[in-house]
């Protein structure tokens, strides 16, 4: 078979990847003796890369469509393909092996463990990883808080960090497995309005230089107006869909691209 030419493999990479895929997929919950329909005939596409905002009111379904695509929840009907993977039919440790693998997470509240240190927090995840041995994890963790401007802070714990600091280092643990997705459920809610606006230009950066791909459940107009995908939800459905760039990369190189910059004491206002 002839090779292809220059051109025509130019066109091929140019061509967006989805890393999320949902087809008519459903979703129902019991609450005593009645059904709630969470999520109605949704399909939707995210490409690799990109900087997506799920946005909608309070109970209008963007949490529990995250928790699907995050593989934490299954849905009832319909598929979900995660980097090409289909998730359907899989085992509660397939779905637990493809998420330590794929995705990372940045919770509203850091779900930090409060007694364990910055550095521990960081490390946390990749001991489930058996092909990462401690060298590389110190490397990651050590690569991962100078990121996130914490190198300073490595040995405290959440309690001597501020709310900024915490989020900071909840965003190096979800990228110290280096995944293709980041799910970001309302992260800057408990913060205050300057700190918040560091934490999503310190995400937008992390997403341009490692293409990252970040999904985010919010309804913080300041994460719908950075994101380059958003996906508008109400009543379980998808009510609109806007692009603010087209032709993202559909790669992941993950380098040694300093994000951080310096120590973000003055900003976040550490604890002694």
């Amino acid at each position: 078979m002839d090779a292809l030419a220059p051109e025509v493999l130019r066109c091929f990479r140019a061509i967006p990847m989805s890393i999320v895929r949902l087809e008519h997929v459903f979703k129902d919950y019991t609450l005593g003796e009645q059904k709630v329909q969470a999520l109605k005939d949704i399909s939707l596409n995210i490409e690799g890369g990109a900087f997506a905002a799920i946005a909608g009111p309070s109970g209008s379904g963007k949490s529990t469509l995250l928790n699907l695509i995050g593989c934490i929840d299954t849905p009832l009907a319909g598929k979900i393909f995660i980097d090409g993977h289909d998730t359907g039919g899989r085992t509660p440790d397939e779905l637990a092996d493809l998420r330590a693998r794929t995705i990372g997470f940045i919770f509203q509240t850091f779900n930090l463990f409060p007694v364990l240190s910055a550095e521990e927090n960081v490390e946390y995840p990749l001991l489930q990883l058996k092909e990462v041995g401690a060298a590389e994890r110190r490397d990651r963790v050590s690569k991962y808080l100078a990121i996130v401007g914490l190198s300073r802070f490595a040995r405290h714990r959440p309690n001597q960090l501020s709310g900024g600091q915490r989020q900071r280092v909840a965003i190096a643990r979800a990228l110290a497995t280096q995944p293709k997705i980041i799910l970001a459920d309302e992260p800057t809610a408990n913060l205050d309005h300057k700190t918040g606006e560091g934490i999503l230009q310190l995400m937008k950066q992390i997403n341009s230089n490692f293409k990252t791909t970040f999904v985010f459940s919010t309804h913080d107009a300041r994460v719908m107006e950075m994101a380059d995908w958003l996906v508008r939800i109400e009543d379980g459905q998808i009510t609109g869909e806007s692009a603010r760039e087209q032709g993202r990369l559909d790669d992941h190189p993950y380098n040694s691209v300093q994000v951080g910059g310096s120590d973000r004491s003055e900003t976040d206002g550490a604890q002694a």
